[in-house]
């Protein structure tokens, strides 16, 4: 069915709406289409107070007559869920509740907002709510004394008892090392195989755990300054040795979970059967 056209869209369809009855958006160039009792449906909200006016000239359009909201088009998506049956529904580990949090204070939606706040345990501090993964949207002091109350906590524990329960203070989360290696494979492959090169060694992951795991030896200068609680896909070693970056992750209580690999091959010179391999391999550990 094809659309309407959008400066159709400008008309209402009752003589007292100036709005139809199908609306295109424009939200940070992400187009939705929906309808005009899904977006008024929360009374108050700031998508309430924009179309129930009487006027729609006074909104921004885009170039095609679209209705312009100036923000997160992708977040949006579960704003406009929301808008349509007051729940909120998101992804398992959704990584960005935090945001989303922003954007439902900003287009005024309290029950959403209470929705996304973190939960608080008995004791008054953070719950272990695995969708928090956008603890920088957090108190700033609140990591502080999450970490001020462990060290109290670890040092009041006899020193047998701690042999047993210091590794609970670690977090918990995912690791993935990621390589591309080659190695050549002459017609002799006994004699003329030369031995794996491994360029470079690669670290995704939540940047406080890794460098957590490996220290002096990670090498962040793809990445500078990246918040501690948020994640990256830029970082590699300053070694190139697998067994070396496993030592570490085994040593701070991670174990693999997974692993896959990809390989090519080509010859490597037109008039010899001497042939490059080359593969790129991903091994995910985790720590609970």
């Amino acid at each position: 069915m094809a659309l309407a056209d959008p400066a159709s869209c400008a008309k209402g369809g009752e003589d007292n709406n100036p709005f139809p009855d199908i609306i295109e958006l424009n939200v940070g160039g992400q187009v939705y289409i929906t309808r005009h009792p899904t977006l008024v449906s929360v009374p108050g909200s700031l998508l309430w107070e924009m179309f129930t006016q009487k006027s729609a000239r006074s909104l921004a359009r885009d170039s095609k007559g679209r209705f312009f909201v100036d923000r997160d088009g992708f977040l949006f998506r579960y704003i406009l869920d929301y808008m349509r049956d007051q729940q909120l529904v998101l992804p398992e580990h959704f990584p960005e509740r935090g945001r989303l949090q922003r954007e439902a204070e900003y287009f005024m939606l309290p029950e959403l907002v209470k929705l996304l706040v973190p939960k608080l345990s008995e004791q008054n501090s953070l719950g272990d709510d695995p969708c928090q993964s956008d603890p920088e949207e957090l108190s700033p002091g609140a990591d502080t004394a999450r970490g001020l109350s462990s060290a109290t906590a670890t040092a009041t524990l006899p020193s047998a008892a701690l042999g047993a329960t210091g590794t609970e203070g670690r977090r918990a989360g995912f690791i993935t090392i990621g390589y591309r290696g080659s190695y050549t494979l002459g017609r002799d492959s006994q004699t003329d195989a030369k031995f794996r090169r491994v360029a470079r060694i690669m670290v995704c992951g939540k940047t406080s755990l890794a460098k957590e795991v490996f220290g002096d030896t990670l090498n962040e200068s793809r990445d500078p300054d990246r918040p501690p609680e948020r994640y990256t896909s830029r970082y590699y070693l300053k070694f190139t040795f697998l067994e070396q970056a496993f030592d570490k992750l085994a040593d701070a209580g991670f174990h693999m979970v997974a692993c896959n690999s990809t390989g090519t091959c080509a010859f490597a010179h037109e008039q010899t059967d001497d042939r490059i391999w080359t593969s790129y391999t991903e091994y995910v550990f985790y720590r609970e």
